[in-house]
């Protein structure tokens, strides 16, 4: 019995050696690891770029950008963690949806800003998402989860400066995983009444996160909304007493609280920039994309063009297009599109993909290798990274061919490119 309680304390005292301190609340939280603030940073920079990539790039309107920007700025300074670098993007992607990722990366789709009527409600979203940054919600599920592995060697990768490899598997799976895995109900609970908290210590009417909840409310119970319950109530469970928490807080705290301000609707708007001029447009694009889902390839091509007559300079539509063309195997109007594509938005990776594999088809593996390398700092893909791989084996780089190659490999081993690249490397070796 006594061997049996020394066994205990000394797990305990384990335990408790593995504890993280919650910011928010200061209690210490059982963690199978800490993750530095420091390390909290790096991880969240890492996922963000590579989120942003992913559904659609930023949005291309720097007035709209730095509007979102400014107001949640506004809130992340009233919180429990206003040292931490906050950064506020617009995602150029219809479904409506808000995310949060550790350091501060925060992003909100363009879908749900064009959704919202007033800068009390837009800065209630961004609120709650900074009340998940200062909760290290996303850490606290990392510290204590089956991911501990992969983020331990993620962490070593990053310090040790990272390849294409580690970028293409541990990073790309980290990034998936943060993105799909939805909040428990304490955590979104506590988002919330943080939200309120930072909504009126920034000056904002807390009124704002109430008319929230209602939009929430109507979309969750309308059964057409495919895309709020595809997406934000995936992530973002939802309940009418999430309403009544809200409120409930907003009564026994700050019942005295009458100022009314972010509740200007023609002001909110007004502040969206061309955002409302291009909702037609990527009505049409969702459509077009849709339509070569469906196999539809010359209907998608069709509805790109009627799209691009509203947003002419858009280079998500830009690239679509040309990709479609591609698709088509219609080489010059495909190259037309993703150059255009490029001088609207460099910092797209599928354009810059998509132009060189033409470069590549071509025979200009060089300006092929340029393309593919920018677009691979902006998203390593395996098809970009075994694109980039062919370019240098036509340049004769072959030691870097074969380390291509062999990434490849190990990121999509029982995929259709991992074996090409298999079969590649040995081609190379005899």
């Amino acid at each position: 019995m006594k061997s049996l309680t020394v066994l205990v304390a000394i797990l305990v005292g384990v335990l408790i050696s593995g504890c993280a301190v919650n910011p928010v609340t200061g209690k210490n939280e059982l963690a199978l690891m800490n993750v530095s603030v420091e390390q909290e940073i790096q991880l969240g920079g890492q996922a963000y770029t590579q989120a942003l990539q992913k559904m659609g790039g930023e949005y291309p309107d720097p007035v709209l950008g730095n509007y979102v920007e400014r107001v949640g700025q506004r809130v992340a300074r009233v919180s429990h963690r206003p040292e931490l670098k906050y950064q506020f993007k617009v995602v150029n992607d219809s479904s409506p949806n808000a995310f949060a990722l550790p350091g501060g990366y925060i992003a909100i789709t363009r879908g749900l800003l064009i959704t919202m009527e007033n800068e009390a409600q837009l800065a209630a979203v961004l609120a709650h998402e900074v009340g998940h940054v200062t909760a290290r919600h996303s850490v606290q599920e990392l510290q204590r989860s089956s991911l501990i592995g992969t983020t331990v060697g993620l962490l070593s990768a990053l310090a040790g400066g990272t390849g294409y490899g580690e970028l293409l598997t541990q990073v790309g799976g980290l990034t998936a995983d943060l993105l799909s895995k939805s909040y428990s109900r304490d955590q979104e609970y506590e988002a919330d009444s943080l939200s309120v908290d930072y909504l009126i210590r920034a000056g904002y009417s807390a009124q704002g996160a109430v008319q929230l909840q209602n939009i929430f409310i109507t979309k969750f119970e309308n059964g057409n909304n495919a895309d709020w319950l595809n997406n934000m109530f995936r992530t973002h469970p939802f309940s009418r007493d999430r309403l009544a928490a809200i409120q409930n807080r907003i009564a026994t705290r700050y019942a005295g609280n009458r100022n009314s301000f972010g509740l200007d609707a023609v002001d909110y708007r007004n502040n969206l920039g061309n955002l409302n001029d291009t909702v037609a447009a990527y009505e049409l694009y969702d459509r077009a994309q849709e339509a070569e889902v469906n196999g539809q390839l010359d209907a998608a091509i069709e509805l790109y063009h009627k799209a691009m007559q509203s947003a002419p300079d858009h280079g998500l539509l830009l690239t679509s297009l040309g990709m479609a063309y591609l698709r088509k195997e219609d080489k010059v109007p495909a190259r037309r599109y993703l150059l255009k594509a490029v001088n609207a938005d460099s910092g797209y990776f599928k354009s810059r993909m998509g132009l060189g594999y033409i470069y590549l088809e071509n025979h200009q593996a060089a300006e092929a290798a340029e393309q593919l390398e920018t677009s691979i700092k902006l998203l390593p893909t395996v098809e970009g990274t075994y694109l980039l791989a062919e370019a240098e084996e036509q340049q004769g780089h072959l030691p870097r061919a074969r380390d291509l190659y062999q990434t490849v490999v190990q990121a999509d081993r029982d995929g259709k490119l991992g074996q090409s690249a298999a079969v590649r490397l040995r081609s190379m070796s005899k």
